[in-house]
């Protein structure tokens, strides 16, 4: 079915290579992984063998040096073809932090590996159990000594961080100053999991969907000085100019569930027969079906703009977080359509609605919730008093 499709296609020929790639792995793959909760190994080595994990690795250095717009396109295709690209989508964004904030040494180093696919950077250790999205209140600790740091502290919800090689980390290296932004004094550091030893503990997070995320525990972990981004108290920053990436390929792998969510109901509405007639032939199933298609391309339609202001460059916060938020409502109520359509097979796991409904729920919250969205946009668009 193409019944969600715009009239148009942007990157034809992006999309028509993940279908045929994602071709190879059906519902039945998918729910295996489910019920045994297990990572998708096999899928990510296909993504990365095709080079749509280095979309954004500029070519410099072994990646594709696609825009925004073209890497928000394969997650998009990812989603509606039945796929989870959360199982790998921080590759794409992540090393954004070393390609705009590391040493030249670092981009050397790591980006033509991550590329290649010999290094996964995947693990993104910010938020943690106390704080919350309150990042300055963070309690992990890093401390120089000598030609190392040595870090303590907890995250929690950090995902892929067993199926990563490194992972960038978020730490307190000193407190704010006097009179200054609580966010000043935070570091980030790029952590080789491979030789942390036992001064990394990894704890899985059982969840409502496969997210393979978990609490992860630091006790002296020793990084090497080299290892800081940017400069020591500055992190935060580093962090804030990869949301809008974040949020944008985001709001596209929603743009994907919705499409496949409305795709599917639509089929089941056209042959599913009740009463001597099929279903699809009441306003009672056709008028919702309909509705959530242009919820959807409402928010297509932002995600396009914010990727397309983030590509040239221009600020983009604002539209980066209304694409996030509307493409999540978008997608959550195609969802709650779709399964409203099937009736009880839309609880069935043969038909993969609840396990595609249970993924997408999770943009309502993740990576950041809509209420700290509405926050944003009644603070800084809006001019309204912060809320909080």
């Amino acid at each position: 079915m193409a019944a969600a499709a715009p009239a148009q296609e942007t990157f034809p020929e992006i999309r028509d290579g993940v279908r045929r790639l994602c071709v190879g792995f059906p519902g039945a793959y998918w729910r295996e992984l489910d019920q045994a909760r297990a990572y998708p190994k096999d899928f990510v080595d296909a993504l990365t063998q095709a080079g749509y994990l280095a979309a954004l690795v500029p070519e410099a250095y072994g990646g594709a040096g696609l825009s925004l717009r073209e890497a928000a396109v394969i997650l998009e295709e990812v989603q509606r073809a039945g796929c989870n690209g959360a199982a790998c989508h921080a590759q794409m964004y992540t090393m954004g932090t070393i390609l705009r904030h590391g040493s030249d040494e670092q981009k050397r180093r790591y980006l033509p590996e991550i590329a290649g696919g010999a290094l996964r950077l995947q693990a993104f250790g910010v938020t943690e159990p106390t704080s919350g999205t309150d990042t300055a209140a963070l309690r992990t600790r890093a401390r120089r000594e000598g030609d190392h740091y040595v870090i303590n502290g907890q995250k929690i919800w950090t995902s892929r961080v067993a199926h990563s090689d490194l992972m960038l980390l978020l730490a307190r290296t000193s407190p704010p100053p006097e009179g200054g932004k609580r966010t000043e004094g935070l570091s980030v550091f790029l952590v080789d999991l491979r030789t942390a030893g036992e001064s990394v503990t990894i704890r899985p997070i059982r969840t409502m969907m496969n997210h393979a995320t978990a609490e992860v525990f630091f006790e002296d972990l020793r990084v090497p000085a080299e290892n800081l981004i940017g400069e020591e108290g500055r992190g935060f920053r580093y962090i804030l100019s990869g949301m809008n990436a974040e949020r944008i390929l985001i709001a596209a792998e929603c743009i994907g569930d919705a499409k496949w969510f409305i795709d599917r109901a639509v089929a089941y509405a056209g042959e599913r027969v009740v009463f001597g007639r099929p279903i699809g032939q009441n306003q009672g199933i056709q008028f919702p079906i309909a509705r959530s298609y242009a919820a959807m391309r409402a928010a297509e339609l932002m995600v396009e703009q914010a990727a397309s202001l983030y590509d040239q460059g221009r600020d983009c916060g604002a539209e980066a977080n209304m694409a996030k938020m509307l493409a999540a409502d978008a997608s959550f109520e195609a969802g709650n359509v779709c399964i409203q359509t099937h009736g009880g097979f839309g609880f069935a796991e043969e038909f993969d609605v609840e396990r595609k409904f249970r993924e997408t729920r999770l943009y309502q919250v993740a990576p950041i919730s809509t209420n700290l969205i509405l926050s944003y946009i009644a603070e800084h668009v809006l001019g309204l008093p912060r809320s909080f």
